[in-house]
């Protein structure tokens, strides 16, 4: 079992930026959710995880060793998977890989190749192992960046926005293939994707402005709004007395309606029960 711990962290830039104000989590195997809009903190928190920056307070661990004094305790079981990243024109995935894996030290050819052979099988990348890259769909370089972020059997693997793009059937595919290699290592999802978190993530924390608001499962999140949230559609006109009449977590067009959704210990006159989902929960914890 891994375990990332990051203690009381706060973290204030230069120009005196609070970027993290006394974070507290706890992650472990499995895929963990962050989750928060942009400029919440999210990609300040993942630099200071892999020693990028230190923080300005706070301890964080990794199997029990200090990463802010020794960084290279987390970063040489880390794999990176950004939202976007550059490839070299006119290099094969395999070649590619193999570049990548000289970097990370596999050393060993025979080792290193029948890890690259077995990752790219994994991956379903084995049919376009000798094509370029920068020639493949954007779903298809998905897949090849989850193949170098697991390059060297890493225990952690950081994850930034990785379904952004995807078309839905690329995204599944891609869901599948982040579940499945979930079980040994701990993933950390960075996303503003509510529906990233609901399908993959057992555990999830949610965040704004450099704090955490919230950390749970999401059907513990899910099930505390249950008969709380209330619906019904709408005319416009309606919306400015509406919304100085209730607490509106939710506005939704459907059919060109607008819908609201309120929450309430009671049933609003002309409102019906609206069944509780994960973004009800990220809109009503980040009011």
């Amino acid at each position: 079992m891994n375990t990332l711990k990051i203690n009381d962290v706060s973290l204030v830039y230069s120009n005196g930026y609070q970027a993290l104000t006394a974070l507290n989590l706890e992650i472990n195997n499995g895929i963990f959710g962050l989750l928060g809009p942009n400029g919440a903190g999210k990609s300040s928190l993942m630099k200071t995880i892999v020693g990028l920056q230190k923080p300005t307070e706070g301890q964080l661990t990794f199997n029990g060793n200090d990463i802010v004094k020794n960084p290279i305790a987390i970063q040489q079981h880390l794999g990176f998977l950004p939202q976007y990243f550059g490839v070299y024109p006119n290099v094969s995935a395999y070649n590619l890989l193999n570049h990548l894996a000289l970097l990370k030290g596999i050393s060993n050819s025979e080792k290193r190749k029948t890890q690259i052979l077995t990752l790219l099988e994994k991956v379903n990348l084995t049919p376009v192992k000798d094509k370029a890259v920068h020639t493949f769909s954007g779903g298809m370089k998905q897949r090849f960046g989850v193949a170098q972020a697991l390059l060297g059997s890493p225990k952690i693997i950081i994850v930034d926005e990785p379904t952004a793009g995807l078309d839905p059937e690329e995204r599944n595919r891609f869901n599948t293939l982040l579940s499945d290699i979930s079980e040994d290592v701990i993933i950390l999802l960075s996303t503003h994707l509510v529906e990233d978190v609901r399908n993959l993530c057992a555990t999830m924390a949610i965040m704004q402005a450099g704090k955490i608001v919230s950390e749970g499962t999401p059907r513990f999140f899910m099930d505390a709004l249950q008969g709380k949230l209330w619906q019904r559609p709408i005319d416009k006109n309606e919306l400015e007395k509406l919304e100085s009449q209730y607490q509106i977590i939710s506005k939704q067009l459907i059919e060109k309606v607008l819908h609201i959704t309120v929450h309430a210990n009671k049933c609003p006159e002309g409102f019906k029960r609206a069944t509780p989902t994960l973004e009800h929960v990220y809109f009503k914890h980040l009011l």
